[in-house]
């Protein structure tokens, strides 16, 4: 069926006149002219009008009714809440003691019912608008291929308007909030009117006793899958499974490729079911690791969806020779069932299974006239600790899709009496397959990133996958399916509903890392006020935990309804011994204890000077890190550490051999009545025991702060300090004691020479008059 013919018949009358205008497009296109020959050439003023009319009215017509009908929905919505709360605030009929038939119980009633009416009347706007919008969505693309088909000569519609299209939310508005609060209502309303025992619908809890997991996608950047691969192997395991044996092996070998073949039927009926999520939408693959060449185990595989998100997967093997006949309904596994038969008894579970399973897959082929349709190849990268199965993440890369149809009798991608392309597998092509022909094959520009959490997991690995999901280096995908996405790129012409994520194609999905933050802050602000609205009328205790990070643009707005913590917590673990200090949201300055803090200036190096200027405030989007990559795995030290903190530490103790020595020898060499010398050899026998103990205490330090691979500074020179001071100290005294001794020595010496003078010149002149007098008598 066309696609003008299509819109015509799903167009919700009384939104007629917002749809997207096809035949006004097809007109200014000129796309009924009966020849192509005798046709007028195409103008630029032709091409400035369609263009005008596609990208700048038609899309801001429907983008604006978008925007505007989802405003007034959730209006709606807020205002139906209201009235809830109004309702449990006033209490219900049986507390306040009043008969299930007063006139507060009719009225109570009368505006239940008033209320559930205008439920049905949201949800159905609800439904009706994700329909407007996929329908409009994929008109745009029909009308952008019609003109780069036609008139795509000189210029291409497509990119510019794949641009638009992904900076509107028209196509990629998620109404899974809105269903949320519906449902709470209803739930609520129900129990009112006729009494049901339903509880208080959870988003984390089973619907059934099996174990339940969360599906996240992705898309990652090539120049980011490094990057995401190193964040996970910090986590995770690399996980390789040998197909043979479904055993690990050694993690040497390669990342598997691994091809699927999806079919369907020439009406494309099970991807219409998967694009518009009808209930009970399934899809049929067979899939394979490796080359058929390699004989591999090959498993057909059928995954339901029911209306809540819940699938259901059946699944058997098969070999390859039993393929084509098992298509065919020729060929029903006898022989496998019957040899499980034997083993394991006919009333065994797994052979009922097995058989039901067969059956049920064979009758679903032959109920829809299913063939093979499409080829999805890619190489997966596995990431999983073995034997524990509460994170599995696989990263897929490489991803081709290719046709495998034979829906044109003259010329068939795939012979119709196969069940694959034998040309393909004959010759184990491999991506990029280059040999096949350009409209047969579509490679997809991202790799894709899918996380499965269990239930149940524990706060600390939902800490880091969360990390990763909010982080820049990945692009959100939460519907994306490999069938559906294969088929709307491949068979664009067969298919009148695209899905919304091909609007992403041609767009850089590198994001800045604050704007990834802000983003997902938004987000998680938003879930969190929806939330606490759907339990405040359900009498719920517990607010939701979401608190705004530092730097968050939702601060004061979308989280002013979560649940507020004024007092920062603090980690002891995140306390650094050394520095003294926290680093707190309120930005606290560092408060440096110990000797720092009366001789800041000891140490030079770059971490000193760091931890001197106390935490620098980080960038929005920035937390302190946990547990550093080097931390991670058994500690594994360099020989050459632990001989430059030995080669310390004799150091030491040859200064206090030396010190010892000194101080020995001038003890010894001083005598009994030298007591400045005996003084100083006490001294530096002192210095050299403080030099012997500080070269021991650094050593056991070091060597403790080198197996707990410590970040803080190595280098502390309070001791070379004491030890010089002490000796210049020493030295000066001595020179000190040494300079007073000489100069007492020095005036005394002076003194004996003045009175031994005296004394002489006395007695010369004694002599001197008695050589006179005698003189004279001669």
């Amino acid at each position: 069926m066309r696609f003008g013919k299509t819109l015509q018949g799903s167009i919700y009358a009384p939104w007629r006149s917002n749809y997207i205008d096809y035949a006004k497009l097809k007109k200014l296109l000129r796309e009924n002219e009966s020849s192509e020959k005798h046709a007028q050439a195409w103008t630029e003023e032709e091409e400035s009008r369609y263009v005008e009319e596609l990208v700048n009215v038609q899309l801001e017509k429907v983008n604006a009714f978008q925007a505007d009908t989802y405003k007034r929905l959730r209006e709606q919505i807020s205002e139906c809440e209201g009235s809830i709360n109004r309702l449990v605030a006033s209490g219900d009929t049986q507390e306040t003691g009043q008969r299930p038939g007063s006139d507060n119980s009719h009225d109570e009633g009368a505006m239940l019912r008033s209320t559930l009416t205008k439920l049905d009347e949201i949800t159905k706007e609800v439904n009706e608008l994700e329909k407007y919008s996929r329908l409009n969505f994929t008109g745009f693309l029909k009308a952008a291929k019609k003109h780069d088909r036609r008139r795509g000569s000189k210029y291409r519609v497509r990119p510019l308007l794949q641009v638009r299209l992904a900076a509107l939310p028209f196509n990629s508005e998620d109404y899974s909030p809105l269903l949320y609060r519906l449902s709470a209502m209803y739930t609520f309303v129900r129990q009112r009117l006729h009494g049901d025992s339903e509880r208080t619908p959870s988003m984390t809890e089973s619907r059934s006793g099996a174990e339940t997991y969360k599906s996240y996608k992705f898309w990652v950047h090539p120049e980011n899958i490094l990057e995401v691969k190193t964040y996970i192997l910090r986590r995770l395991p690399v996980l390789v499974y040998n197909p043979q044996t479904s055993k690990i092996i050694e993690t040497g070998q390669s990342d598997p490729t691994i091809t699927s073949l999806y079919f369907d039927n020439s009406q494309f009926s099970l991807y219409d079911n998967k694009v518009t999520r009808a209930p009970g939408a399934s899809s049929l693959r067979l899939r394979w690791f490796g080359h058929l060449g390699e004989k591999p185990e090959i498993l057909f595989e059928k995954k339901t969806v029911d209306g809540n998100g819940d699938s259901e997967e059946t699944r058997f093997p098969i070999k390859e020779k039993y393929v084509k006949s098992f298509i065919a309904g020729e060929y029903k596994l006898e022989k496998t069932v019957e040899k499980l038969r034997e083993r394991q008894g006919s009333d065994d579970d797994g052979v009922v299974h097995l058989r039901d399973s067969i059956e049920d897959i064979q009758r679903f082929i032959k109920d829809n006239e299913l063939q093979p349709m499409l080829r999805a190849n890619y190489t997966r990268t596995a990431f999983q600790i073995p034997g524990d199965d509460r994170v599995r993440v696989s990263l897929d890369t490489d991803m081709a899709f290719i046709r495998e149809d034979s829906l044109d009798s003259d010329r068939p991608c795939r012979a119709p009496e196969e069940w694959h392309r034998k040309e393909i597998d004959e010759s184990e092509m491999e991506f990029p397959f280059s040999a096949i022909g350009q409209g047969e094959i579509s490679r997809f520009p991202f790799a894709l990133l899918e996380i499965r959490v269990r239930d149940g997991a524990t706060k600390r690995t939902h800490e880091w996958v969360e990390d990763m999901m909010s982080s820049h280096l990945v692009k959100e995908a939460p519907k994306f399916s490999k069938f559906v996405h294969g088929i709307a790129q491949l068979f664009e012409d067969y298919v009148n509903s695209f899905p919304f994520w091909l609007g992403d194609l041609e767009t850089d999905i590198r994001r800045d890392p604050e704007a990834a933050f802000q983003e997902e802050q938004e987000k998680k602000a938003k879930k969190a006020e929806d939330e606490q609205t759907v339990g405040s009328f359900f009498g719920s205790k517990s607010a939701s935990s979401f608190t705004a990070a530092v730097g968050s643009p939702v601060g004061k707005s979308g989280a002013a309804s979560a649940k507020r913590h004024s007092d920062v917590e603090i980690n002891p673990e995140d306390v650094d011994s050394d520095r003294g200090s926290v680093q707190s949201g309120e930005g606290t300055p560092a408060r440096i204890s110990g000797m720092r803090s009366f001789l800041p200036s000891f140490s030079s190096s770059r971490y000193a000077r760091a931890h001197r200027r106390g935490p620098a405030p980080l960038p929005p989007g920035v937390r302190e890190p946990g547990p550093l990559i080097k931390d991670a795995g058994p500690v594994r030290v360099e020989p050459k550490v632990w001989l430059a903190n030995q080669r310390t530490f004799v150091k030491w103790q040859h200064i206090a051999v030396l010190l010892g020595s000194l101080s020995l020898g001038l003890y010894n060499a001083a005598g009994e009545s030298n007591n400045v010398a005996r003084g100083l050899a006490v001294v530096y026998t002192l210095v050299a025991a403080f030099a012997g103990a500080w070269g021991w205490w650094q050593y056991v330090v070091r060597s403790r702060m080198i197996q707990e691979r410590s970040g803080k500074d190595f280098d502390n020179i309070i001791g070379p300090i004491v030890v010089c001071t002490s000796l210049v100290v020493a030295l000066c005294l001595n020179f000190g004691f040494k300079y007073s001794a000489a100069v007492t020595k020095l005036d005394q010496i002076h003194f004996v020479n003045r009175v031994s003078g005296g004394f002489r010149g006395g007695i010369d002149k004694f002599e001197l008059i008695n050589t006179g007098a005698m003189r004279e008598d001669l």
